[in-house]
């Protein structure tokens, strides 16, 4: 801890039986006073570092959350009265002076553990009494070692710090944005940025080499436990580098803040192709830390008799001694949650003694079936089994969703498995004209091995972009971008942009890149999300100072609210009325 200064000579939760005999002077809030006979009193001070008993006059009138000076000597506890459970138990502060700095009233829950169990939106209505919990400080200074860490892995790989505008055009190609009325230009509108991805881009246009910045971010999403309106990424962008030499620059600073955070280095990340991860588990943000792998069955069924099995992808996964604990009803609840993922169905088998199979469709299954079925999933008496059967994709999301369902644990706990997605894929789907659509944005690299199909196989195009993952939770994205206008023109052409179209909603980004643009890539991570598996936290909104409830509406502050009408006369705006 850094010297003290001001009104302290030192910090609550530092002071240690070296300190016996000092007089010191502490400073805090009254997280406890207990009476001690006729004369006498304990208070516990709390300040952010901990809670130090103090010794003082029965006659002193001090209450909860009062804020107080204590000045007097660090004695040993009496034997028998030391406190293991405190940094500070073995000693207490006696012979003491108190000076009430600010009165305080009952607060309206305990600023202890307690405070856990009470209502969300009244936590966040009293924000900044919920910050004085030892949980709360706690998760803001991880949240500062994480940004410090990060700043130092950048700087150190050469990256410098640029700050990017915060009021820009608009891009209603992506997530909806806040947008900003312009006073001086009535009727149009800048947008605040979902991320300075155009802007970061120009940089390495212009010979910034390697840019950083912890970035505020803003977009007019749903919010849920993992999403605020306003986030904090890590955006980077570097210039004459390849896939490999981006995902070291990052994997560096995520790993540096793990450690920053834990003590420990995380070993080096691990990296799946798109493809593999959605075969192995079923979605593109997999969660490593746990099994219940998809398990391929195709071939085993290639001559079935049975109908449901007759489609061109059939898998699996293996819940292990999950018999005895799905009953029917519960079973009938997964059929029924397939279902509703788009699956035709979903067949369930439990394994008995000798590898015998109950289920209802274990009768239109041949010996040789039953057994090769057994043996793919390796399965044991008491394990469930659950099977898909439909198009590659269908299935390989059905059961990945299930897989994270049954056996995926809360998010902040060990082990911290990150990896690599990459070799996304260069479109998903088509549009209503039949143009194929970018699975990124419009300017990612399609793979240099892929680049002869883009016209006669699109769809097989794998894309330069790349995911960060830990514990199932997509820590961010990025690619390498197109860089070259020819490429960029054929792209254009196959997702059904003509020139005029393309220079109208790109054009002021496009022409840069006429002058000379370097080969250049990047990434943006969440550091809200890191922060939150890092601190333990399973809601980004334990991480965030001042976070938005789901509803958006600030307790604290009561924003959103209305405007006065003559900042809407200013601004050349007329509200429509309130709809029921």
């Amino acid at each position: 801890m850094t010297n003290p200064a001001g009104l302290r000579t030192h910090y609550n939760g530092d002071l240690r039986v070296d300190h016996v005999g000092d007089q010191v002077s502490v400073v805090g809030w009254v997280a406890r006073r207990r009476e001690h006979g006729e004369h006498l009193a304990f208070v516990d001070l709390r300040d952010h570092t901990g809670v130090v008993q103090c010794v003082v006059p029965g006659s002193v009138d001090v209450r909860s959350e009062y804020v107080l000076r204590v000045t007097g000597t660090v004695r040993h506890r009496l034997e028998g009265t030391v406190n293991a459970k405190l940094a500070t138990g073995e000693i207490e502060l006696q012979e003491c002076q108190v000076e009430v700095l600010a009165e305080a009233e009952p607060p309206p829950f305990p600023l202890d553990d307690r405070a856990d169990d009470v209502d969300e939106m009244v936590r966040l209505r009293y924000r900044y009494l919920d910050l004085r919990r030892e949980r709360m400080q706690r998760n803001l200074r991880v949240r500062a070692r994480v940004n410090s860490a990060i700043r130092r892995a950048m700087e150190d790989q050469g990256f410098i710090e640029v700050e990017t505008p915060m009021l820009m055009p608009s891009t209603p190609e992506g997530a909806r944005e806040f947008l900003v009325p312009s006073r001086q230009r009535p009727g149009d509108f800048y947008a605040l940025p979902q991320s300075p991805q155009l802007y970061k881009q120009l940089l390495m246009v212009g010979g910034t080499d390697r840019y950083f910045q912890i970035a505020r971010c803003l977009r007019d999403e749903d919010l849920r436990a993992d999403r605020q309106y306003e986030f904090m990424q890590l955006d980077a962008e570097a210039s004459f580098v390849t896939q490999d030499d981006v995902l070291a620059f990052i994997s560096e600073a995520v790993m540096a803040a793990a450690e920053a955070v834990t003590g420990e280095r995380p070993p080096a990340i691990e990296q799946i192709t798109w493809h593999d991860a959605m075969d192995r588990y079923g979605i593109d943000k997999p969660d490593l830390r746990f099994g219940m792998e998809l398990v391929e069955l195709t071939e085993i069924f290639a001559s079935t008799d049975f109908n449901a099995f007759k489609a061109s992808c059939i898998k699996g996964i293996k819940v292990p001694g999950g018999a005895a604990e799905y009953g029917r009803n519960k079973l009938d609840g997964l059929t029924d949650r397939a279902k509703s993922l788009g699956a035709k169905g979903l067949v369930w088998m439990k394994v008995e003694d000798g590898g015998s199979l109950n289920s209802p469709v274990a009768k239109f299954l041949s010996d040789d079936e039953r057994a090769a079925l057994v043996a793919a999933f390796a399965a044991e008496s008491g394990d469930l089994l659950l099977i898909v059967a439909d198009a590659w994709h269908q299935t390989c999301e059905v059961l990945g969703t299930l897989r994270n369902d049954l056996g995926r644990p809360p998010v902040h706990e060990g082990p911290y498995r990150y990896v690599w997605v990459v070799d996304f894929p260069m479109f998903v789907g088509t549009d209503d004209a039949g143009n194929p659509k970018p699975g990124h944005h419009p300017f990612t690299h399609p793979h240099p091995d892929d680049i002869d199909r883009l016209e006669s196989e699109p769809m097989s195009v794998r894309s330069l972009a790349y995911d960060l993952v830990l514990n199932g939770w997509e820590l961010g994205s990025g690619s390498i971008r197109i860089h070259e206008p020819e490429l960029q023109a054929r792209i254009f052409r196959l997702l059904g942009i003509s020139e005029e179209e393309a220079d109208r909603r790109f054009g002021f980004f496009l022409t840069p890149f006429r002058y000379g643009a370097p080969p250049h890539g990047g990434f943006a991570f969440g550091i809200d999300r890191l922060t939150a598996i890092l601190a333990g936290e399973e809601n980004i909104r334990e991480v965030i100072a001042f976070p938005k409830p789901q509803s958006g509406l600030d307790p604290m502050t009561g924003a959103p609210t209305a405007v006065d009408a003559n900042q809407l006369s200013d601004l050349g705006l007329r509200l429509l009325p309130r709809s029921n």
